[in-house]
């Protein structure tokens, strides 16, 4: 046999193998009357283990091209032309060519752990729904007139809910913006999802934080851009470092999350926050603003955002509802240039024809009454309570085995493991014991981290979770 296997390439050689007698069929290589080579034969003849081919032969014969015969072997099918009846779609192919990837493997299996078992889960960014305002939103429902439309609303979302939200973010984040500067997107996660898609193109490079939420998002490498990971500190990513990578790749977009970081919890000091600004006007270079957080401060200081201080139109800015009221809203926006908006918000209409107009009537009700003063003081002291009680238990259990970050906002604490161990062992071993949380590769290039997230689970759960990972951390 002339063909042989190529093992230095990615493709696996049961899918090589497949590929192989696929070509043959269709050129006459491998006749329909006669029965493919044996399993036993093909492997001595290609070097592989058995198991290689039978795998090979069962991608073949899922995808309708050969039969299986007991006492005959492995024949072509005789209706591989659908002369007799209908071939099945060779989904998997169809789902490995699709150029959306999908999650990493260890958020699938997170999300597949939480979903199925009753695990104590310091892992999810959602809130608890009892830092919810249930009531308030109920009474919303309850006593006020929807008197909205039920049809289709403006590309950018319904023009009440845009106005308060103008108003919202020039009384909390000091931001100055007109309605028709923002788009009302399905939470954060769209937002960032139509930039990506509207605004850049395969082969851009762009600069992400490290460690960063954006990191673990697929849509960068879905649509072929160039990513370059900057290290976080405690006061957020060094612009020089920018600088440097922007003079050897032509930086095209910035996405930072500037205030109490995921997963670190940093604050970005204001004078890096200067000057990145500074760069990007010398450079034209734009920055994405990610602020989920910068509302729950425990002290409840008002923390400028790069938008805030953003005086030549170079920054985008994405926030949403999901952090600090109901993620099941899925209320965000974007404020932008009004050229840049019209753009993503004709983007959104071919996905979704605009927002729903009955979440924004509540959304839009929720922001312009009192109830938002009085629920965002409650969630932060709730919050605050929670992040004492992570760091009191951190302190209790594993005051010899971490090191961490404990920050003053945000639902997220960043821990370093000060003996290296099995990432993947550690976490299997913590869901054994009814635990999980995010391990610290799904955000960035640093395997000795763990991501904690204090916001799902209340005190007691949270000092039984870390006394749990403890356990694990000390049987490796």
């Amino acid at each position: 046999m002339e063909w042989k296997t190529d093992r230095k390439s990615k493709k696996p050689l049961y899918k090589q193998i497949a590929a192989y007698i696929e070509s043959g069929i269709a050129d006459g290589t491998f006749l329909l009357d006669k029965p493919l080579p044996s399993e036993r034969f093909l492997a001595s003849e290609l070097g592989v283990n058995r198991s290689t081919v039978v795998a090979a032969y069962d991608e073949l014969e899922a995808n309708g091209l050969v039969e299986r015969k007991k006492g005959s072997g492995t024949m072509i099918s005789k209706d591989i032309w659908g002369i007799t009846r209908k071939r099945i779609p060779s989904w998997n192919r169809y789902i490995e060519a699709g150029s959306f990837l999908p999650n990493m493997p260890v958020t699938q299996k997170i999300r597949k752990e939480t979903e199925g078992h009753n695990l104590i889960n310091l892992a999810s960014g959602e809130l608890s729904e009892d830092l919810f305002p249930v009531r308030s939103l109920r009474e919303i429902i309850s006593n006020r007139s929807f008197i909205g439309s039920l049809g289709y609303d403006h590309p950018q979302g319904n023009a009440v809910l845009r106005e308060t939200i103008a108003n919202h973010v020039k009384q909390y984040r000091r931001i100055d913006t007109d309605p028709s500067s923002i788009l009302i997107t399905s939470g954060a996660q769209q937002a960032l999802h139509l930039v990506v898609q509207c605004l850049l193109k395969p082969g851009d490079a762009v600069v992400l934080e490290d460690p960063s939420y954006s990191y673990n998002l697929p849509i960068f490498q879905s649509t072929g851009l160039r990513t370059f990971p900057l290290p976080v500190d405690k006061d957020g990513i060094n612009p020089e470092d920018l600088l440097e990578l922007h003079k050897k790749h032509r930086i095209r977009m910035i996405f930072l999350n500037p205030i109490f970081q995921n997963p670190t919890g940093t604050v970005l000091h204001i004078n890096r926050r200067k000057r990145i600004l500074e760069l990007s006007s010398e450079y034209g270079i734009p920055v994405i603003e990610d602020d989920p957080y910068s509302l729950t401060s425990f002290a409840g200081e008002e923390i400028s955002t790069l938008k805030s201080m953003d005086n030549n139109g170079n920054v985008l800015y994405i926030s949403s509802l999901s952090k600090i009221v109901a993620s099941g809203l899925r209320i965000g926006w974007i404020i932008g240039p009004k050229s840049v908006i019209d753009r993503l918000s004709d983007a959104k209409q071919q996905v979704d024809f605009g927002h729903g107009s009955f979440t924004q009537w509540i959304a839009n009700d929720f922001f312009d009454s009192d109830y938002f003063p009085a629920h965002l003081a409650g969630l932060r002291r709730q919050l605050e309570k929670r992040r004492d009680a992570m760091v009191s238990s951190l302190q209790q259990f594993l005051q010899k085995e971490v090191d961490y970050y404990s920050p003053n906002g945000g639902i997220h604490l960043w821990c370093k493991l000060k003996v290296p161990l099995n990432e993947i062992k550690l976490l299997e071993e913590s869901i054994k014991r009814g635990v999980i949380y995010v391990p610290g590769s799904t955000l960035g290039t640093n395997k000795e981290y763990v991501r904690f997230t204090f916001g799902r689970e209340n005190e007691d759960s949270i000092h039984e979770g870390i006394k749990r990972f403890a356990e694990a951390v000390k049987s490796l």
